[in-house]
Protein backbone atom coordinates (compact mmCIF):
# COMPACT_ATOMS: atom_id res chain seq x y z
CA UNK A 1 0.00 0.00 0.00
CA UNK A 2 1.24 2.90 -0.64
CA UNK A 3 1.32 5.79 1.36
CA UNK A 4 1.63 9.60 1.12
CA UNK A 5 3.30 12.05 3.98
CA UNK A 6 1.08 14.76 5.41
CA UNK A 7 0.99 17.79 7.55
CA UNK A 8 -2.28 18.11 9.51
CA UNK A 9 -3.53 21.19 11.70
CA UNK A 10 -5.42 20.60 14.30
CA UNK A 11 -6.84 24.26 15.39
CA UNK A 12 -8.84 23.58 18.06
CA UNK A 13 -6.60 21.66 19.80
CA UNK A 14 -3.37 24.07 18.46
CA UNK A 15 -1.82 20.85 17.53
CA UNK A 16 0.24 20.07 14.10
CA UNK A 17 0.77 16.47 13.10
CA UNK A 18 3.02 14.66 10.42
CA UNK A 19 1.36 11.30 9.03
CA UNK A 20 1.32 8.62 6.64
CA UNK A 21 -2.50 8.50 5.12
CA UNK A 22 -2.95 5.71 2.32
CA UNK A 23 -3.17 7.00 -1.47
CA UNK A 24 -5.78 4.83 -2.48
CA UNK A 25 -8.04 5.49 0.47
CA UNK A 26 -11.18 7.37 0.22
CA UNK A 27 -11.29 11.00 1.77
CA UNK A 28 -14.08 10.10 3.74
CA UNK A 29 -12.54 6.63 5.50
CA UNK A 30 -9.18 8.86 5.95
CA UNK A 31 -11.18 11.65 7.62
CA UNK A 32 -12.58 8.83 10.05
CA UNK A 33 -9.31 7.60 10.58
CA UNK A 34 -7.75 10.70 11.62
CA UNK A 35 -10.31 11.58 13.79
CA UNK A 36 -9.78 8.10 15.32
CA UNK A 37 -5.54 8.86 15.79
CA UNK A 38 -6.04 12.19 16.97
CA UNK A 39 -8.55 11.76 19.81
CA UNK A 40 -6.31 8.89 20.52
CA UNK A 41 -3.17 10.89 20.26
CA UNK A 42 -4.67 13.50 22.34
CA UNK A 43 -5.71 11.25 24.90
CA UNK A 44 -9.45 12.52 24.13
CA UNK A 45 -8.61 16.30 24.01
CA UNK A 46 -9.94 16.43 20.58
CA UNK A 47 -13.11 15.24 20.58
CA UNK A 48 -13.79 13.08 17.36
CA UNK A 49 -17.47 13.98 16.37
CA UNK A 50 -19.23 14.08 12.97
CA UNK A 51 -19.00 17.56 12.34
CA UNK A 52 -14.76 17.48 11.46
CA UNK A 53 -13.73 18.11 8.00
CA UNK A 54 -10.71 18.35 6.03
CA UNK A 55 -9.70 21.55 4.26
CA UNK A 56 -6.45 21.81 2.22
CA UNK A 57 -4.37 24.24 4.75
CA UNK A 58 -3.46 26.55 1.72
CA UNK A 59 -6.26 27.74 -0.12
CA UNK A 60 -8.49 26.70 2.78
CA UNK A 61 -10.85 24.53 0.45
CA UNK A 62 -12.94 21.67 1.64
CA UNK A 63 -11.97 18.42 0.77
CA UNK A 64 -14.22 16.47 -0.91
CA UNK A 65 -14.53 13.47 1.02
CA UNK A 66 -15.95 10.68 -2.19
CA UNK A 67 -12.34 11.08 -3.81
CA UNK A 68 -9.10 9.09 -3.02
CA UNK A 69 -6.32 10.56 -1.63
CA UNK A 70 -4.71 10.38 -4.84
CA UNK A 71 -7.85 12.01 -6.79
CA UNK A 72 -7.36 14.94 -4.90
CA UNK A 73 -3.53 15.47 -5.57
CA UNK A 74 -2.62 15.16 -2.50
CA UNK A 75 1.00 14.28 -2.51
CA UNK A 76 4.04 13.97 0.32
CA UNK A 77 4.11 17.44 1.79
CA UNK A 78 0.65 18.89 1.65
CA UNK A 79 -0.66 20.27 4.51
CA UNK A 80 -4.15 19.71 5.67
CA UNK A 81 -6.37 20.80 8.43
CA UNK A 82 -8.70 19.02 10.48
CA UNK A 83 -11.34 21.87 11.19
Amino acid sequence: MEKVLIQLQVPAIHETYDMFIPRNMLAYEVLGLIKKVINHMTKGRYEADESGILCFADTGSIVNINLSVAELGIENGSKLMLI
